[in-house]
């Protein structure tokens, strides 16, 4: 009895003085990067592929992500599939110049992820450049070993035409990539209107 509280006695300092350091370890691999998981780079890697296979026009490439369920929303409300899709990458209206697919970020629920980003697409429209920028929505479900995207959404934030005078923006104090814009301001709708503007 005495032998095994001696050995506790002795070991009780080297396992306080222990805890702290294997404490902050654990806490520093948690914290590390969060931003960086292993889902956002898996994912991030099929949106990069997205984005070359419009950019390319390459056909096998998009057959690859896309689900033969695939639904797409695009930024002016237009519904596709994914025949659609592939058939669009061969219409000469619309020339891709450049793609960029940020996700921001992954939520897995089994085999479904759920992934947010941020997107910038250029391109040439009747020989017109156009930058889009906005933000979008992907549905991916593992089929076997692979993602396949079976829903995908965008919205438009922001469309610059270069040689054309930029509109005036009202800034916002929300955090990018993803809030609300301020439809109205509460103090300027409840602003009581001149009296003397008003019909008797």
């Amino acid at each position: 009895m005495k032998l095994n509280l001696f050995r506790t006695i002795l070991l009780l300092p080297l396992v306080c003085a222990g805890g702290p350091v294997m404490l902050a370890q654990a806490v520093t691999q948690a914290t590390a990067n969060p931003a960086q998981s292993a889902e956002i780079k898996e994912m991030q890697k099929l949106e990069d592929q997205w984005s070359e296979a419009v950019v390319k026009r390459d056909q096998y490439g998009l057959e690859l992500l896309l689900s033969p369920l695939y639904v797409g929303i695009s930024s002016n409300g237009e519904v596709t599939t994914r025949n659609q899709q592939i058939a669009a990458l061969f219409q000469r209206s619309v020339d891709p110049v450049s793609m960029e697919q940020r996700v921001v970020s992954v939520r897995m629920l089994g085999d479904v992820a759920v992934v947010n980003g941020t997107y910038i697409l250029r391109h040439k429209e009747n020989g017109n450049p156009i930058e889009e920028r906005g933000i979008f929505t992907h549905v991916f479900q593992r089929v076997r070993s692979n993602w396949l995207c079976i829903n995908a959404q965008r919205t438009q934030v922001a469309q610059q035409i270069p040689g054309r005078q930029k509109a005036e923006k009202k800034k916002s104090d929300a955090e990018l990539p993803f809030h609300i814009p301020f439809l109205h301001k509460g103090e300027e709708s409840a602003t009581p209107t001149d009296q003397s503007q008003q019909p008797q």
